[in-house]
Parts: C-alpha cells; sequence; structure tokens
C-alpha cells in the first residue's frame, strides 16, 4: 500500500542579481556606479529559480528507495520539503504515518538539551509516549556508543557523536518512514557500516527508508529502488541498479558534450573556476586512455573573477570508479605544495608516477580552496577516463579488475 504520494510538486526560490545597466560606454559606465553609490543603493532584480519542478511519484510501505542527482538537483530540498521542514511552492504530499529525518549535522536536536533529554524530547515530537520511548532507550544508547556522555549538553558533542546519537534515534523510534541525507559520512567507516545494515533491517520490517547518497554502491546494495534527480525534475524512477546505470551514462554524457567552465553544477564562491581537464602523458602529449604504472600529468586550467593572486590554494584531485566510490585522493597540501593563483589564469598539473589502477573505467572530480577559509571550485565529474593495458607488476599480470582497482606491489617470503 502506498505510504507516500507526491503530486506535481515544486519549489521555487527569488534569487536577487545584479542588473546590468545599458550603458554605452565607460564614461557612462562611471557616472552610473557613482550615483548607485551616492544614492547607496544598487539595481538588484529577482529571477525565479525552481529547485523542484512537476516531481510526482508514489513509494509503497516497505520500500527502501535511493535518491541520487548530481549537485544542485534538488535532492536535499526534496528531503525538506518531505521532512516538513520547507513548504513547497505548488503541489501536493500525501502520507501515512510518523516522518524521522537525519538531513545534516546540527538539526533535529535542541543543543542546551542533554542527550538523554533530546531522546525523550524527540519521541515525544514523533507522537510516542514516554513509556515507549523508554522502552526503547537502552537500544538507542547501545547503538550511539555515547552513554559517558548522555547527561551533557548536546552542544558539547563532537559531530561523530552528535550523528551517532541522531540516527540512533531517528531509526529506533520506529518511525513509518525514515528519510536520511548523506550526513551519515560525517561518521567513521565501522558506523556507517552498522547505520546502513540497521536501514536495511527497518525497511525488511516493513517500514519505508528514503536515502540520499553519492555512493552509488551504497544505493545499489541498500535500495530496492531509485529515483534520479536532474535540475529539479524527476528524470528516472526504477529499480536501484537502473537508476544508478541512468545516472552514470547522463554523466558522461555530461562531462563529453559540455565545456567544463560552462558547467553549472558545481559549487563554491566562484573566484576561481575550473576550466579544462587534460591528461598528459610526460611527453606533454593528450592522452585519453592511460595505462597501468604509467606516469602522466593531469592538468587543471583555471580562470579568474578577481584582480589578485590568490596564494595557498589547495588544488584536489579525486578518483573515483564507476560506482562513485574514492579510490585516490591527490592533495597539494599533503605536500606542504600549496599553489599561487594569477589574475590572469592559468594551469596547475599534478605528475602521478606509477599509476596505480588496474583496467577499468574512472571520473574526477576537482576540488579547489583557498586557505583552508573558503571553497573557490568543486565539480564532480570532469571528465571520464579509461585504464586499459599497461605492466605495473612488470610480470604481465592486469592484477584481477573485477576484485581490486588499486595495485600495489608487494614482496613475499617464506620463513
Amino acid at each position: 500500500m502506498p505510504i507516500l504520494r507526491v503530486e506535481n510538486l515544486g519549489k521555487c526560490y527569488q534569487v536577487a542579481r545584479q542588473s546590468r545597466s545599458n550603458t554605452a560606454t565607460l564614461r557612462d559606465a562611471i557616472v552610473e556606479t557613482a550615483r548607485s553609490i551616492v544614492q547607496r543603493k544598487s539595481k538588484l532584480r529577482s529571477e525565479d529559480f525552481w529547485a523542484l519542478n512537476e516531481v510526482s511519484f508514489t513509494i509503497e510501505q516497505g520500500e527502501r528507495v535511493g535518491i541520487i542527482g548530481r549537485n544542485g538537483a534538488g535532492k536535499s530540498t526534496l528531503l525538506k520539503i518531505l521532512s516538513r521542514i520547507t513548504e513547497p511552492t505548488r503541489g501536493r504530499i500525501e502520507g501515512w504515518g510518523r516522518v524521522a529525518s537525519l538531513l545534516e549535522v546540527g538539526t533535529g536536536f535542541h543543543p542546551e538539551l542533554t542527550g538523554r533529554e533530546n531522546i525523550y524530547l524527540n519521541g515525544a515530537i514523533l507522537g510516542m509516549s514516554r513509556s515507549e520511548i523508554a522502552r526503547k532507550f537502552d537500544e538507542i544508547v547501545d547503538f550511539a556508543e555515547v552513554e559517558r556522555f548522555l547527561d551533557t549538553p548536546v552542544k558539547r558533542y563532537s559531530s561523530g557523536m552528535y550523528v551517532r546519537l541522531a540516527f540512533a534515534v531517528a531509526a529506533h523510534l520506529e518511525p513509518e518512514i525514515l528519510i536520511v541525507d548523506e550526513v551519515l559520512a560525517v561518521g567513521d567507516v565501522q558506523f556507517q557500516k552498522k547505520c546502513l545494515n540497521k536501514m536495511e533491517d527497518v525497511g525488511k520490517a516493513g517500514r519505508t527508508v528514503l536515502f540520499v547518497s553519492h555512493n552509488l554502491s551504497t544505493v545499489e546494495a541498500l535500495c530496492t529502488r531509485g529515483i534520479v534527480l536532474q535540475q529539479g525534475a524527476l528524470r528516472f524512477d526504477g529499480t536501484a541498479h537502473e537508476a544508478v546505470q541512468y545516472y552514470l551514462d547522463a554523466a558522461y554524457e555530461l562531462a563529453n558534450s559540455t565545456a567544463l567552465h560552462l558547467r553549472r553544477d558545481r559549487s563554491g564562491n566562484g573566484k576561481v573556476r575550473a576550466s579544462h581537464f587534460r591528461i598528459l602523458d610526460l611527453n606533454e602529449t593528450e592522452v585519453s586512455v592511460m595505462q597501468s604504472g604509467g606516469d602522466y600529468f593531469f592538468e587543471i586550467g583555471y580562470h579568474s573573477t578577481i584582480d589578485h593572486a590568490l596564494h595557498d590554494v589547495a588544488i584536489s584531485l579525486d578518483v573515483f570508479d564507476d560506482r562513485a566510490n574514492r579510490l585516490l585522493l591527490f592533495r597539494s597540501n599533503f605536500t606542504n605544495e600549496n599553489v599561487s593563483l594569477s589574475p590572469s589564469g592559468g594551469a596547475i598539473r599534478c605528475c602521478v608516477r606509477d599509476l596505480p589502477l588496474a583496467n577499468g573505467s574512472y571520473r574526477f572530480s576537482v576540488f579547489l580552496s583557498h586557505a583552508n577559509a573558503e571553497v573557490l571550485d568543486y565539480i564532480t565529474d570532469v571528465a571520464p577516463s579509461i585504464v586499459e593495458g599497461g605492466d605495473f607488476f612488470g610480470t604481465g599480470s592486469g592484477g584481477l579488475p573485477t576484485h581490486c582497482k588499486i595495485l600495489k606491489r608487494a614482496e613475499w617470503s617464506t620463513i
């Protein structure tokens, strides 16, 4: 039976933009700027931005649904509306039963109350009696592993402790619908696995799970169904495996068809933006196929929107497999090699020798930050790439690409 029905859901935001003057000369532009300073007002116009538009679907009781999409696709907006945190602009939602949400660190708990008090508060919000909460209390505390800090205000918790307790409360107080965003990434790997197992148990017990994640392998493993959002619209609804494949196909198509400097699915303040990405061999010849054990330059072009140089800029290059599992992370500040970027633009090169990737398909993401204080640009799927052939081990063996993507030499002996 349906437990959630969404019909023609839309969410519109008003985005203020600086209007552009039609002044024809530099003199006119200077006069117009001076006038706006004197009058202490700027010309602003608002535009409608539809974070969600005409989204419709029905979810049955007991389904585990993965919601996937690129940055800005509308995933978090959808979850906030379903959690009744944000009102939709239009459309209709019908839900049956209690909803527990874990969307981001810092929501759901009162910071001045202790862990113990917040457990009872959240249970009361879900409509549970004190005796019902008490029956689940020990199970929640054991799962969250925060017994020593139960009577400490949660504002003094670390982000990991906070997430552990928040998830334990959300999952154990028996909501009919459990909504989880990728906040679990804050926890350690062991706890993430524990949470995923719990969400699977919740689904098998006949309750419904909505799960947003960029980890496509996790979505495939946990979910029975997948929904793909693109630019606020629902583009695909099917099995989790089919949804992941649709998303990957769309990601590769976008990376191949849209120049990097034109891509809008990115975050950061935009002071500096990645403008191109190339893979070069040591002769500086661009290549589309790499080989295991080869030496390569990864080149990130950039342009700047400010009139001065930026120093102490950290560059990150992430390498993912075709299921969005992060395999490698190259970061300039790991080796104290942060760079200075020119206002006129340029390119950054990362040299990787003895490439430790087995045969397969890979994806890259680029992240630029300034002095660990501001994100300049972050964009995923900057380019798809293939590793094919090569002799990493010097023996002709290509490893076992179906079992492991990372290659590493080892020395064997008997004693």
